[in-house]
C-alpha cells in the first residue's frame, strides 16, 4: 500500500494511502473513508450509509444532510445511485475537507461542504427539512474510533426535528451493543418518532448502522429497489445483512 500524502498536524497524524485504484484516509491510524471512481461499491461501511435510501422511490430523497465527511464515500454513493438535488456535508476538520477535495473527488458540484462543528451547527439550523441524514460522526482515541455525539434521547430529538415528514435518520455505531444501547432503540419516546427502523451489518466489519424511517418499511421493499439496480444488482461486494428492529 502507498502512502499518497502524509502529514502531522496539531499532533494528529493524517494519511492518504493507495491500494490498487482506491484512495483510503487514516487519522491517527484510525480508517475514516475509501473511494475507488471505478468500483464505488467497496463493501464498507459507507455502503450501509447510502442503502436506507433505497427504502423510497427513485427520486423521492432530494435534500440530504451528511454529518461527518471524511473523504466523502458516502457522497459519492448518494450522487451515482440516489441523485439528490441537494448534498450538506459538515465535517470538523478542514484537514479532512482539503483531503476530501483534493484526493477523493468531492467537488461543489457533487455537495456543499461546511467546515463546522455540527453539534452547533445542528442547535443552529432553522433551514428546510431533510429527506436523509446520515450521522458518521466519529474522532479518534488511542487508535479506536470513538462516536462523538451520544446517542441519546436529546439528539435523536434535535436530528428528528430536521427530517421531512417521511424522511429517514441514518446513524452509524461502533457495534451492534452500541446500536441496541441508544435511545433509538432502547428509549420508548423515541422509538415511537419512527414508523420503521432496521440494522445494517457487513460480515467483515463490527460496526451496525441504524436506520430510523418516518414511514413504514420493509427490507424486501428496499431489497427490490436494488434489484433494479443492475450494477448493484451484480455486485459480489453488496454483501449486507438486515434485521428489523424491535
Amino acid at each position: 500500500m502507498a502512502i499518497l500524502w502524509q502529514k502531522t498536524i496539531k499532533n494528529t497524524r493524517y494519511e492518504v494511502r493507495s491500494a490498487g485504484q482506491t484512495c483510503r484516509l487514516y487519522t491517527d491510524g484510525v480508517f475514516h473513508s475509501q473511494f475507488n471512481a471505478e468500483h464505488e461499491v467497496t463493501g464498507g461501511v459507507w455502503d450501509l450509509l447510502m442503502l436506507p435510501a433505497f427504502f423510497y422511490p427513485a427520486e423521492s430523497i432530494q435534500r440530504v444532510l451528511v454529518l461527518g465527511v471524511g473523504g466523502g464515500a458516502v457522497i459519492h454513493l448518494l450522487q451515482r445511485y440516489i441523485k439528490p438535488t441537494e448534498i450538506i456535508g459538515i465535517e470538523l476538520n478542514p484537514v479532512h475537507i482539503m483531503l476530501a477535495k483534493r484526493y477523493f473527488g468531492i467537488t461543489n458540484k457533487l455537495a456543499m461542504l461546511v467546515q463546522a462543528d455540527a453539534i452547533k451547527w445542528i442547535d443552529e439550523y432553522s433551514g428546510p427539512p431533510f429527506d436523509l441524514i446520515i450521522d458518521d460522526l466519529f474522532g479518534e482515541q488511542d487508535g479506536e474510533p470513538i462516536r462523538v455525539a451520544k446517542a441519546n434521547k436529546a439528539w435523536f430529538e434535535k436530528l428528528n426535528s430536521h427530517l421531512s415528514p417521511e424522511g429517514v435518520l441514518v446513524m452509524n455505531f461502533i457495534s451492534t451493543k452500541d446500536l441496541k444501547n441508544s435511545a433509538g432503540v432502547s428509549y420508548k419516546k423515541i422509538t415511537g418518532l419512527f414508523k420503521s427502523s432496521f440494522q445494517f451489518t457487513l460480515t467483515h466489519y463490527v460496526n451496525a448502522v441504524g436506520a430510523f424511517l418516518k414511514k413504514t418499511a420493509s427490507s424486501q421493499m428496499l431489497r427490490q429497489r436494488i434489484n433494479d439496480i443492475d450494477e448493484l444488482k451484480k455486485s459480489r461486494k453488496l454483501d449486507f445483512h438486515i434485521r428489523k428492529l424491535k
